[in-house]
């Protein structure tokens, strides 16, 4: 099957790149012995070294996975962004040996040039030879040969992925369809007739691969589909073109031996992520509780006095996760005043006092909310909390707004950091925050509550113009 072909060239090339780092290491120790006075200490264990590349570049394996799509076309530009990626790697697991053995013979300076050297070393072989590889990995006797079938205009859907894939060895000979093809499906795949002539075109032309590009054929053509496959033994694979027909991606889960498709992935459905998540929060929340909230609520206190006398704490609900409200603590920014809560606060808005205003501008304001973090109604990363109104009222305008929910509200966000925080004026701007807290909550990561959190703080002392 073609994605084992993809995954085993990936492998291949993994190995060869570290082959690549390890063989580079060697020659350029012996030819900095012969460059250098001095040179490179015969006491040095180089041996250790080289594992400690083995490592490195065995670590970046997931990079590799990750641009498996378009490996062997990454190009320059591609290829140094992932060789920099492996030099970090690399680079870590070295000067973490050389720490731990406390090497003193090593030389630093071969070090430090043997990873520019390796920078580029690796650029220029993951620009040219991840292709080179898989020519050589699937040359003539592995092509695979593929016929398409289904309606006309199902296979410019897979145009891009045919056009991508040649590499692998597929090679489209033709499309059967019950249907007049398009122009522009005639100019992927030349029209070779009806289903039942599929037999007579597999033994005719040698063909090794079929492509069934829909679900909703009729089950008994489906079946003889597979048959005559089978017979020619024939790969059989069937498109499942869903998330073009309900225009939105469905996830395959495989859960107690049965097969499902979900909506989005939910990562911080795994109790270990939870945890993970639930201690960063907790690392983050106490200190600021403790030693920062007295301090600065006794300041914002006096300043209330003098501006706009009143309680020191704002409490209104929020929706939080599972659409379940809670109490949400802010430093009170506007008059002590009957006011229309539901409205969004705007620029210039005349409900919020002199000194509301820098708050809200550096967001003091939602300092208090790291008390609702410890208790656990809320985290330091997630969707922004709106009031049930709002929440009524914009779960109107975005259907899908709230799945936000699943997960626990947070003080800071990946909207809020891209730029959608503030007022929403326009049914746009919620898409777009709405569009954004989904990747979120199905992408989340560690990784990215932390990235998060440091742009948070770059946004804290240089506020952007939507923060008012």
């Amino acid at each position: 099957m073609i994605a084992y072909r993809q995954r085993g060239l990936i492998n291949v090339y993994a190995f060869a790149a570290t082959g690549v780092a390890i063989g580079f290491m060697l020659f350029y120790a012996e030819l900095f012995r012969y460059m250098v006075d001095g040179g490179l200490s015969k006491r040095v264990n180089l041996l250790a070294y080289c594992l400690a590349v083995f490592v490195g570049m065995s670590a970046s394996i997931g990079y590799l996975r990750h641009r498996g799509y378009s490996l062997h076309i990454l190009g320059w530009f591609g290829g140094m962004a992932l060789a920099a990626r492996q030099a970090v790697l690399v680079a870590a697991c070295i000067f973490t040996l050389m720490f731990a053995t406390k090497d003193r013979d090593i030389s630093r300076i071969f070090l430090g040039t043997y990873l520019v050297g390796l920078l580029g070393v690796l650029t220029f072989v993951h620009a040219k030879f991840p292709k080179l590889l898989a020519q050589i990995l699937f040359s003539e006797n592995a092509k695979l040969p593929t016929i398409f079938i289904g309606r006309g205009g199902d296979l410019e859907n897979l145009d891009s992925w045919i056009g991508n894939r040649g590499h692998l060895g597929i090679q489209p000979v033709g499309f059967l369809s019950e249907t007049k093809p398009t122009r522009a499906e005639r100019a992927i795949a030349p029209y070779m007739g009806r289903i039942e002539k599929l037999g007579e075109i597999l033994r005719e032309h040698h063909i090794r691969q079929v492509i069934l590009m829909e679900w909703t054929i009729e089950t008994d053509t489906v079946e003889h589909i597979i048959e005559v496959c089978e017979a020619e033994g024939c790969r059989f694979l069937l498109h499942n073109n869903l998330d073009a027909r309900f225009a939105r991606p469905l996830i395959p889960v495989f859960e107690g031996g049965r097969h499902f498709l979900a909506l989005q992935e939910e990562p911080l459905e795994d109790p270990i992520n939870r945890a993970g998540k639930r201690l960063l929060d907790i690392a983050i929340a106490l200190p600021v509780v403790v030693f920062a909230i007295p301090p600065l609520a006794v300041f914002v206190w006096l300043m209330q006095r003098l501006q706009a006398p009143g309680p020191v704490f704002f409490v209104r609900p929020r929706g939080g996760q599972n659409r379940n409200n809670f109490n949400m603590l802010k430093f009170r920014s506007m008059f002590a005043v009957e006011h229309d809560i539901n409205k969004q606060a705007t620029t210039d808005d005349d409900r919020v006092f002199r000194f509301g205003q820098f708050m809200r501008r550096t967001s003091l304001d939602e300092f208090p909310q790291f008390i609702n973090v410890l208790i656990g109604n809320m985290s330091v990363v997630g969707p922004r909390p709106h009031l049930p109104q709002h929440d009524e009222d914009f779960s109107r305008i975005n259907r899908a707004y709230r799945v936000r929910s699943l997960v626990k509200p947070g003080i800071t966000g990946l909207a809020q950091i891209s730029g959608y925080r503030g007022e929403i004026t326009e049914p746009e701007k919620l898409h777009r925050r709405v569009v954004m807290d989904l990747q979120y909550v199905t992408n989340w990561t560690l990784w990215l509550d932390i990235q998060i959190i440091l742009k948070t703080v770059v946004q804290v002392l240089f506020p952007p113009s939507s923060a008012y």
